[in-house]
């Protein structure tokens, strides 16, 4: 079950799931990312033994193992969100620290906050574009 979920984690950056089973995911996706980090083979079998699919071994030594290159931890974000409907089960939102938003943009680091400075960037760039567009068609 942990091996799905890291799985999971590292292929789409963030996963909804329960705090227990997201601070036992934490752990090994943090050691996961520090073998990216390293970039040799010998990192990439230890890795290839809890994570079998190669597409995703393959995004984590491409493209996540540079990501936190400069960072020496704290590569994932546990956001408590609201209990489950039906146990009451505490919940939370594990997404890695630094993921795309959406059009390439990054969340920021150090602000706690999970994407939504960029987000108003992004609804702001949108209705700047509406505005154009209006003036535009408005001009012809």
């Amino acid at each position: 079950m942990v091996a799905n979920m890291v799985c999971s984690l590292l292929d789409h950056e963030l996963i909804n799931t329960t705090e227990t089973k997201a601070r036992e995911v934490r752990r090994t996706v943090e050691s996961m990312i520090t073998f990216a980090k390293k970039g040799d083979l010998h990192a990439r079998r230890q890795v290839l033994r809890l994570i079998p699919n190669k597409r995703v071994v393959g995004k984590l030594f491409s493209e996540l193992g540079p990501r936190y290159a400069s960072r020496s931890g704290g590569y994932t974000r546990m956001v408590k969100s609201a209990p489950r409907r039906g146990d009451a089960a505490n919940m939370c939102i594990l997404e890695l620290v630094g993921r795309p938003v959406g059009g390439g943009e990054v969340t920021p680091q150090g602000s706690g906050k999970s994407g939504e400075e960029a987000v108003d960037r992004e609804e702001k760039a949108d209705e700047e574009v509406a505005t154009e567009t209006v003036e535009e068609e408005g001009k012809k």
